[in-house]
C-alpha cells in the first residue's frame, strides 16, 4: 500500500491522479462535465456530474496506473471552493444544481449586507467580503427559493457542504458529514479566529446551523469508502488554492504562491497572525494541522486562464492555448492595449461585481497577436495589484519576495517572463506543476505513513525554472501606470 490517490474536482473537470512512494505522478484520468448558466452572471453544475465523474477518473487513474484498488494507502481530496450543494438528508438527493464560485446572483445581497453595515461583521469574524463569491449567501438562496427548503433544513432534513463535503458524504455513503477547516474558511460562515461556525451570521442569514459538516484539520480521518474497489481512508482534504499552497510547501510566514487557472489566487503566508486587510484582500486559512490554523491574505483574480479560453473559444484568434504564446511574440511592440477581462465582475482588490470587460488602446493596426499579448499582460498587471495590496497589508511581506507558480498558465514562459518583469521580483516554477494534486497527496500520505513530515516534504520541493525581472523600472512604472489608468476607467463605466 504504497500508493497515493489525489481526487482533484476543480471548475471544468474532475481528475484521479496516482502518486506513488515518492510523491511522483504515475497517472492521470481526466473528464470535462457540463457548464450550466440559467441566467447572465448565473453558474451550475449538476451534482451528479461532479460525483459521476470523480467516481470514473479515480478508477480510470487506478486503472491506468496498473495497481489494484487495494495498493492505495489513502485518499486526499481538493476542490473548487465556495461551490454549494444543499441534499436530502435521507435520500442523498441534491434539492437544486450546485452554485459554483463564478455566480454572482446574489449580488443585490451583498449589498443590502453592505447598506446596513453587516460586512464589517462578516470581515471581522471570517476576513471575507460580502461578495457573492462565496457560499454563505448562496445557501440563503436556495433556502429561499426552492419550494419548502427552508422548513426542511429547520426539522434537520437538509445538509450543506462545500463539493468536498459532498463528495465524502457520498463516498462514505451518508456516514460522515464533514469538511476542513480550508473549505470552511470560504462559506462567509465560519470565525476562523475562534474556529467555529458563527451563529451571528447564520443567524442574519436564516441558515440553521444543523445543516453545517464538522470542521476537520486538513490531515485528519475523513472516513473509509469502498467505492473505488477497496476500502481507502480519506486522510487529506484542501480547498484548492489551499492545497497548492502546501504543495508549493509554503510553510513559512512570507512565502508567496500564486496558482493560474481558470482564475488567479496568490495567497501570502501570514504564519499565526491573521492580517485584517485594509485594501480588501482577504484574510483565510492557509492551512490547520493539530487543531492549529495557519492564516494567509489571499487576493482573487477571477480571470486567468479563461481569459486565453476567451481568446479561443469567443473570439477564435487562437485554436489552443498554447497558440498563445507565440502569437504575443508577434505583436507591434509600438501598440500597448490593456485588456480588463472583468467578464464576471472585478475580484480584488477592487470587488466590483458589476464591472464587464473592457479594451483600450486599439488602433486600425490592432489584430490578434496584440489582442493576445494583451492577454497574457492582463494577468501579470492583475497579479501586481494583489501583490501590492499585500505588501501595504502586512509588513513581513518582503518587496522582492519570490513567488512561486502554478497552474496551467504557469507553463508559458512568456507570461512568467512578462509576471516577474511586472512585479519586479524572481518567479519560480516548480519541478511539480500539479502542486493542487500534490499538496492533498502529501496530506494523505503523511497520515498515512507513506510519505516525510513537513520538514522533509519542504526539503524536496524543486524548482524548475526561475525567471528574473529583466524590463527596466521606467518602463515597467509606465505600462503599469497605464494598466491602473485602464482599471480606473472600467470602474467608472459601471
Amino acid at each position: 500500500m504504497t500508493y497515493i490517490l489525489s481526487i482533484d474536482q476543480g471548475t471544468t473537470s474532475s481528475r484521479g491522479i496516482i502518486f506513488d512512494a515518492d510523491m511522483k505522478i504515475v497517472a492521470t484520468d481526466q473528464e470535462e462535465f457540463k457548464q450550466h448558466f440559467p441566467k447572465s452572471g448565473w453558474v451550475e453544475h449538476d451534482p451528479a456530474d461532479l460525483w459521476n465523474t470523480t467516481v470514473s477518473t479515480a478508477k480510470g487513474a487506478i486503472a491506468k496506473a496498473g495497481i489494484k484498488p487495494r495498493d492505495v494507502a489513502a485518499i486526499g481530496i481538493t476542490n473548487q471552493r465556495e461551490t454549494t450543494i444543499i441534499w436530502d438528508k435521507t435520500t442523498g438527493e441534491p434539492i437544486h444544481n450546485a452554485i459554483v464560485w463564478q455566480d454572482r446572483r446574489t449580488a443585490d445581497f451583498c449589498a443590502e449586507l453592505r447598506r446596513e453595515g453587516f460586512e464589517a461583521e462578516i470581515t471581522s469574524r471570517t476576513g471575507l467580503l460580502a461578495d457573492p463569491y462565496f457560499s454563505g449567501t448562496k445557501v440563503r438562496y436556495i433556502l429561499q427559493t426552492v419550494d419548502g427548503a427552508l422548513e426542511k433544513a429547520k426539522a434537520g432534513e437538509l445538509l450543506f457542504g462545500t463539493v468536498d463535503c459532498f463528495l465524502i458524504w457520498k463516498m462514505t455513503q451518508g456516514r460522515v458529514h464533514a469538511t476542513d477547516a480550508t473549505n470552511a474558511a470560504r462559506t462567509m460562515l465560519y470565525d476562523i479566529r475562534d474556529g467555529e461556525w458563527s451563529k451571528t451570521i447564520c443567524d442574519r442569514f436564516d441558515i440553521p446551523m444543523s445543516m453545517l459538516p464538522e470542521v476537520k484539520d486538513c490531515a485528519a480521518d475523513f472516513g473509509v469508502t469502498n467505492v473505488f474497489g477497496a476500502d481507502m481512508p480519506i486522510y487529506g482534504v484542501a480547498g484548492d488554492q489551499q492545497a497548492a499552497t502546501i504543495g508549493q510547501a509554503c510553510f513559512e510566514p512570507g512565502m508567496l504562491k500564486s496558482t493560474y487557472g481558470t482564475g488567479c489566487f496568490a495567497l501570502l503566508n501570514t504564519g499565526d497572525t491573521l492580517v485584517t486587510s485594509q485594501n480588501r484582500m482577504l484574510g483565510t486559512i492557509a492551512y490547520q494541522f493539530d487543531g492549529k490554523p495557519t492564516y494567509a491574505l489571499e487576493g482573487s483574480i477571477f480571470i486567468a486562464g479563461a481569459v486565453v479560453q476567451w481568446l479561443r473559444d469567443g473570439l477564435g484568434i487562437i485554436a489552443k492555448a498554447a497558440d498563445t504564446h507565440p502569437l504575443a511574440e508577434k505583436a507591434d511592440p509600438e501598440q500597448e492595449l490593456y485588456l480588463v477581462p472583468a467578464f464576471t465582475g472585478i475580484g480584488a482588490p477592487h470587488w466590483d461585481a458589476d464591472a464587464r470587460g473592457a479594451i483600450y488602446g486599439l488602433t486600425r493596426g490592432s489584430g490578434p497577436a496584440e489582442f493576445a499579448r494583451a492577454a497574457l499582460e492582463s494577468v501579470g498587471f492583475q497579479t501586481r495589484e494583489l501583490l501590492d495590496a499585500m505588501k501595504d497589508d502586512w509588513k513581513g511581506a518582503a518587496d522582492q519576495a519570490v513567488l512561486r507558480v502554478d497552474g496551467g498558465m504557469s507553463a508559458s514562459d512568456w507570461a512568467m517572463q512578462f509576471l516577474s518583469d511586472i512585479i519586479n521580483a524572481p518567479v519560480d516554477r516548480p519541478e511539480v506543476l500539479e502542486t493542487t494534486a500534490l499538496g492533498v497527496a502529501w496530506l494523505a500520505g503523511s497520515r498515512a505513513g507513506v510519505y516525510p513530515d513537513q520538514a522533509g516534504f519542504a526539503a524536496n520541493w524543486a524548482v524548475e525554472h526561475r525567471f528574473d525581472p529583466k524590463m527596466d523600472a521606467k518602463t515597467r512604472d509606465r505600462r503599469y501606470k497605464g494598466w491602473q489608468d485602464a482599471v480606473r476607467r472600467t470602474l467608472s463605466a459601471t
